[in-house]
């Protein structure tokens, strides 16, 4: 993604700048599976996974990662630059109603966009010549129930996280601004946004601004590149998004609000003087993150541990690094947060995700020459 080396000027400059690299593990990694430009996962309750590629594959993996088939059903991808088949998560009541929602970028007649759609899984026995036969996996009924608008032109910054409400009745979504900057405080357009939608894609009733003229699916606004979206246990909702050259940044997300982008941010744009844009400052009107870094980490996907196997590290956030190659922890204390670990894991980390026993799963990227594997983190005996 960038460099996650940065002057030294704006080195000296970052008021949250040092990032603890932790050279002792407490945890056993454990490769189970390789794939091919794997983007994010999600566990199935009978603890087989959900696996999406770069590439516009989903797979439906089993829980020693030593089966796999294709999941039919989904959407033509355009997986140029940045684009592809993105996230994957079980709805609300999955175990009744087998719905899966996804996102993916596809190139319309006026550019390209990220889509959010839906499908139920639904597993069928094929007639085959040698027993056993397996199962065939495809999503039902797919249907396109999102777009960010406008589509434009480009490769980059789809964001397509999702996330449900803790009461089941909300899906969060976000839209990247696509490299446009503008977008991202333009209230007209959903990119740079992060949404707040009924289950069937359509804009939630009583979202903030609304009344103010933007897109009634806005909950908040000046984002850059959301590429992740998580709720603690108190039902507050977090994001990491990637800045520009320097300023990756991890908020607490508050309905109504205003981060920034691209008027303010601890980083720079690429190759411009260090203060081309101004950092954060109390009353300028626009929500500080609650960490950032310089350097960069890259930030991929994002959970809040809630398991069992490692109680030290219960309600904190785990970041994937993709240029720092790196397995981050933040504390989350309430409404701050703070910088915990961060170990080097020595591959591009685009996913990261809490197993049904409390293990930490990882997704290596599988892109810029890193491996595409499937690990698992357990604690260190």
């Amino acid at each position: 993604m960038r460099s996650a080396i940065l002057p030294l000027a704006l080195i000296a400059c970052a008021g949250n700048s040092a990032g603890p690299a932790t050279s002792s593990k407490p945890f056993v990694e454990t490769v189970v599976a390789d794939f091919d430009a794997p983007w994010a996962m999600t566990f199935l309750p009978d603890g087989r996974m959900l696996v999406t590629e770069k590439k516009g594959e989903l797979l439906l993996v089993s829980a020693d990662g030593k089966d796999r088939q294709v999941v039919g059903g989904t959407l033509a991808v355009d997986s140029a630059g940045q684009g592809g088949l993105m996230d994957v998560v079980l709805a609300p009541g999955f175990a009744q109603n087998r719905l899966v929602y996804f996102s993916f970028s596809e190139k319309g007649l006026n550019g390209k966009g990220v889509v959010l759609a839906r499908g139920k899984l639904v597993e069928r026995q094929v007639q085959c010549i040698r027993a056993p036969c397996p199962p065939v996996a495809p999503l039902d009924g797919v249907e396109v129930i999102h777009r960010a608008t406008p589509y434009v032109t480009g490769n980059g910054h789809y964001s397509g996280r999702i996330a449900f409400s803790p009461d089941g009745r909300y899906l969060f979504y976000a839209n990247g601004e696509r490299q446009k900057f503008d977008p991202a405080q333009d209230p007209k357009k959903s990119l740079g946004k992060v949404l707040r939608l009924t289950l069937d894609g359509k804009p939630a009733p009583g979202n903030p601004l609304a009344a103010k003229g933007f897109d009634p699916a806005v909950w908040s606004y000046g984002h850059r590149n959301i590429l992740g979206l998580a709720f603690d246990a108190q039902g507050r909702l977090w994001e990491q998004e990637m800045g520009p050259e320097g300023g990756d940044e991890v908020n607490l997300i508050e309905p109504g609000r205003n981060y920034g982008w691209p008027r303010v941010s601890y980083g720079r744009n690429y190759g411009a003087p260090t203060d081309d844009i101004p950092d954060h400052k109390a009353g300028d009107g626009y929500e500080a993150p609650k960490v950032w870094w310089n350097p960069v980490i890259s930030p991929g996907g994002l959970m809040i541990y809630s398991g069992k196997l490692f109680p030290q590290w219960r309600g904190d956030a785990f970041i994937g690094g993709l240029s720092s190659q790196a397995l981050v922890r933040v504390d989350l204390n309430g409404a701050g947060a703070a910088k915990g670990d961060q170990w080097p894991m020595g591959a591009r980390i685009r996913e990261v995700e809490q197993g049904p026993d409390g293990a930490i799963w990882l997704l290596e990227d599988g892109g810029q020459g890193s491996p595409g594997r499937l690990i698992k983190l357990t604690p260190k005996r």
